[in-house]
């Protein structure tokens, strides 16, 4: 950007770099022209004051940069905590979503997973007594029925010669029969007595992990109904009011407020790529904006970036150059100096 500056005994051009002359040397400049002539008048010399600095244009914003706190799960505004201009602590509440449907989810699994640590309870302890009792009745009763087909076998054997062959064999296959019945008692018996298997016990620890993990699921949804603020700052806009809906997969991504630690400020200078060769951290600077007269905010450089870039802030005139490369610089403002988010100001760093 070019500006000229008429002072008392001289004429300012600024650009790249300041060039001064005298009014009588901008008088003889001006006659030679007219006159047809080439002569260029020689540059008066510049105090060290004008000529070490570096002019860019910036834009002001917080330390925190802007923060645009977003809601994590769709749903209904219920209640709006915040204005714009409120002042808030990290971890203070900024909204509440409806969230019935939430903590049902959550009463659900919680159930789930009682029912879950109930049945690996089960599967430790093993059989009740009384099962255990069952289980020894059934092989009393199966040991007697045994003796009982025993005898009546024995009985066919000493009768054999006088009753049919078919009486010898049913009274055999009545005590294979018993025998296998208190086989199958006793088994039973020992698997009501036996302690679970370890791939038993392993299903249901797991059964019981699934059902827990579903349980933190359904609470940290739960938690997402409830928005607080990220950092402690100031509330800068706000998006949306209460009764309205919000959805992640908008293009706003369920925006809410927008909120900036406002403590120190920073200026975003776009310094052209002609100048970077004398830019440092730690240089001092100031900064001026229309608005504010000649009153200058100070402030030194912190950042510089390692990359060119396309230039971040527009002067909206006309003779404006777009495609200069630019490096992106950051100017730390000295405490205590107010400046509006967002402001374009002249940034002057000094080398």
């Amino acid at each position: 950007m070019l500006r000229t500056t008429v002072m008392t005994g001289m004429v300012v051009l600024a650009g790249s770099g300041w060039l001064m002359w005298s009014r009588g040397e901008a008088g003889a400049a001006r006659a030679a022209a007219a006159d047809g002539g080439s002569a260029t008048p020689a540059p008066v010399d510049v105090p060290a004051a004008d000529v070490s600095r570096i002019v860019a244009q910036g834009r002001v914003e917080p330390v925190s940069e802007e923060l645009e706190v977003a809601a994590e799960v769709s749903g209904r505004i219920a209640r709006l905590h915040v204005e714009e201009g409120d002042r808030v602590e990290a971890g203070a509440l900024i909204a509440t979503l409806e969230h019935a449907d939430h903590e049902a989810r959550v009463a659900t699994a919680r159930a789930a997973l009682a029912v879950a640590e109930a049945e690996e309870l089960r599967l430790v302890n093993g059989a009740r007594v009384e099962e255990r009792r069952e289980a020894q009745f059934a092989v009393d009763q199966a040991d007697a029925a045994l003796a009982q087909a025993e005898r009546e076998h024995q009985r066919r054997v000493r009768a054999a010669d006088v009753i049919p062959r078919e009486e010898l064999d049913r009274a055999a296959s009545d005590v294979a029969i018993a025998r296998a019945r208190q086989a199958e008692a006793r088994e039973r018996a020992r698997v009501v007595d036996a302690p679970a298997r370890s791939d038993e016990r392993a299903r249901a620890r797991a059964a019981v992990a699934q059902a827990r993990a579903r349980v933190l699921e359904a609470e940290a949804m739960l938690a997402k109904t409830t928005i607080t603020a990220p950092i402690a700052g100031t509330v800068l806009r706000v998006a949306r009011r209460a009764g309205e809906s919000v959805s992640v997969e908008s293009p706003n991504g369920g925006h809410l407020v927008t909120i900036a630690d406002l403590s120190v400020l920073r200026v975003r200078a776009d310094v052209d790529e002609r100048d970077v060769a004398h830019l440092a951290t730690g240089q001092r600077a100031y900064v001026t904006a229309d608005a504010y007269g000649d009153r200058r905010f100070t402030g030194r450089v912190i950042r510089i970036s390692e990359m060119l870039g396309r230039k971040n802030i527009r002067s909206e005139e006309p003779t404006e150059k777009v495609d200069t490369k630019v490096l992106e610089t950051l100017v730390e403002l000295d405490p205590g100096q107010r400046l509006p988010i967002g402001l374009r100001v002249d940034t002057y760093i000094l080398r």
